[in-house]
């Protein structure tokens, strides 16, 4: 398993704990709800100024996006 698929089983586990559909996520973060899902499957390659998105949008610190 590469980095990107840690990645997006990490930012859909944290998500979902958070109560949160791909969606809502999207809207918080500013990103669009494709993109989100392409990120969960491991397909993107995600940089620092969209982990900061996607941390700032769920409540959580950028380390714990890569705490695999």
């Amino acid at each position: 398993m590469d980095i990107k698929e840690k990645f997006g089983i990490r930012l859909r586990t944290l998500r979902k704990e958070k109560g949160l559909s791909q969606e809502e996520l999207a809207l918080k973060s500013g990103l669009n709800r494709p993109y989100i899902s392409a990120i969960e499957k491991g397909k993107r390659n995600v940089s620092l100024e969209v982990m900061e998105k996607l941390a700032e949008a769920m409540g959580v610190q950028i380390g714990e996006l890569v705490d695999f």
